[in-house]
Formats: structure tokens, sequence, C-alpha cells
């Protein structure tokens, strides 16, 4: 509820939410102070940070909650395959058991022990992911493993990496909220940040404003959770119920792709990150399929109610902007001469 509440003042402003607000907006101002005196402690050396022998393409946000920045960095690892590249991945794996501990991600890893996103990205994206919470010590790991290109998932404000390319995420429904740093509002950095970003991308929205690029998240035909070899299409749920599980950092964006889909979710929000049990996910109703959020998949497929119950899997894909693909070829090329 509390949750809820904040998040209503971030995006909606309503005025139930405006005495909380301005409650909290002297904290906000500190902060906003705090994290812009901590970057320029990076960029005038005050404070220490390391530069590495190869490109660094950071991808992040200034919002806290989901943008899309999972399935950027997989589209991304492919494209870049593509190009010749042969790149890592380093996270810092949020809410594992101890996020200081250097490790390499497989694709059979315990997502209690590197994170729910860089045990999918792993999966999905095929490149070699580090996952370490000092991801200076994650990249130069991959990098002695023969990385010749790294991608630092949610990074940006990781400034003791020094980065060849800046990439922030914006989710194009929610955009800045209020455009008030934490608390009072959802940014980690003031909203000029995105000023100095080498490109800003907007998931979901066309955009015309320089250095602006697209991104669609389209949806892939589903799998079962008990069978990934199995497959469906949304479809084929065209106009039936299901039950839409998403503990995401914006449930919100996974529900209306159910219901763009034609699809009549009924819906179970959680928390992102969330670590599922059985229970949660025995609704009433058991003959309607659940489906589920991919970052769902990889925390629920060991559970016994995956043989249970039909549970279809939804992936999206991200769509690169040529803009984008042409100006990261020139902010490596660059690096690399």
């Amino acid at each position: 509820m509390i949750q809820r509440w904040i998040e209503e003042s971030w995006y909606r402003g309503s005025w139930r939410t405006q005495a909380l607000t301005l409650l909290l907006l002297p904290l906000s101002l500190l902060f906003c102070l705090l994290v812009t005196l901590r970057r320029w402690g990076y960029r005038l050396s005050w404070l220490s940070s390391f530069p590495l022998s190869v490109p660094i393409i950071v991808i992040g946000n200034l919002s806290v909650g989901g943008t899309g920045k999972t399935p950027l960095v997989i589209a991304l690892a492919h494209w870049l395959r593509q190009q010749g590249y042969h790149p890592a991945i380093i996270s810092r794996g949020y809410g594992r058991r101890d996020e200081s501990v250097l490790q390499q991600v497989s694709t059979e890893s315990d997502p209690a022990e590197v994170g729910d996103e860089p045990l999918l990205i792993a999966r999905e994206s095929g490149a070699a992911v580090y996952v370490c919470s000092d991801r200076v010590a994650a990249a130069k790991e991959a990098i002695r493993q023969g990385a010749d290109l790294i991608l630092s998932d949610d990074g940006l404000q990781h400034y003791r990496l020094q980065r060849t390319v800046e990439l922030a995420v914006v989710d194009g429904e929610r955009l800045l909220g209020n455009r008030l740093c934490l608390p009072a509002g959802p940014l980690r950095e003031p909203p000029s940040r995105l000023q100095s970003v080498d490109a800003v991308v907007i998931n979901g929205e066309q955009t015309s404003e320089d250095n602006h690029f697209p991104m669609l998240l389209q949806p892939q035909p589903l799998y079962r959770l008990d069978n990934p070899q199995q497959h469906s299409d949304l479809a084929d749920l065209a106009g039936k119920g299901v039950h839409a599980v998403a503990g995401i950092g914006n449930p919100q964006r996974f529900f209306d792709l159910l219901r763009k889909a034609k699809l009549n979710p009924i819906l179970h929000p959680f928390s992102d990150h969330h670590q599922y049990n059985n229970d949660e996910l025995r609704f009433e109703d058991a003959s309607l399929p659940l489906l589920m959020t991919e970052k769902d998949a990889v925390k629920c497929k060991g559970l016994a109610i995956a043989k249970e119950r039909t549970i279809w899997v939804v992936p999206v894909e991200a769509e690169l902007d040529r803009g984008l693909q042409q100006l990261l070829l020139k902010k490596i090329n660059v690096e690399t001469r």
C-alpha cells in the first residue's frame, strides 16, 4: 500500500499525494545535491575512476524501477556479436545473497546466487556475464577471459568505471515522473543528467530529439515454463481470461501488452525481484492459464506449481534503432583506433 502511494506521487501526482511530495522535498533536494557532488568528484578526479583496455558501453537509467534495460542489453549483445565483437556483460546482480562476490553466471546458475536479471541475460544473450558490486573487478575478469567489449548493465551511476558510451533508457509512458530526485520522486540523478549521456533510448515511443532513439519491445512466441520446447502465441489466447503475474519494475507495462493482444488478464503485480513460492501462484480459477515475464520465470522454473498448472512465459525482444547502431559503431571505432 505504501509503495503504491509513493509511486502514485511520483507518476500521477494526484491531490492525495501532494502532501507526501512536499514532505519529502527537502530530502530530495539534499539527495540531489549529494549525487551531483559525487559525480563532480569523479569528473574532477577527487575520487578515483579506472580506465580499461576495451570499449565500455554503460546502459542505465535515471529512474528507479523498470525502464527496459534488460531487453536492450540482450539485443545489444546479439548485435555486437554480429559486428564481430566478443562482448561480455557485467552487472551488480541486485538482490543476490552476496553482491560483493565476483562470479560468472552460467545458464544453470541459481538466481539467488547471481540475481534474476543476470541469469536471464546469460540465457538469452549467449554472452559471458559476470556479477559483482565492484564493476571494475568484474570488467577486468571479463577482459582476462577474452572479452573485447564490455556492456555494463545498470551502471550509469557507477562512476568508478570509466566508460566509452553512456546510454540512458527512459520509459516512454512514465518518462521521468514528477522529475524529482528520491525520495519525493523516482530519479537517482537530476533530469539534467540526460544532457550529458551519448544517447537516450525511449522505450515504446518515437522521438525526434537529437540523440534520442526509440526502442520497441516486441512479444515473441510463448513457451511453457515446464517445457520450453512447447510454444504458443498470444493470439491463441485472444478474448480469453488469464492470470498475469509480473514482479518487475513496472508491472503495468506487461499487463498493457497482454491487453493490447486482446487478452483479459486478471492482474497479479508483485514487487521488483520478488522471490516466489508455490502458494502465491495458486490462484482461484486454476483452469485459467497463467502468464508471466521471463524475469519471473527464471525464479519459478523449479517450483512445484510449474508442473501443477499451465504456465506460459511471455518473452519480449528489443528492436534497435538504426541511428543508435550507427552512433555506437562510431563511438566504439574511435575508441579502438
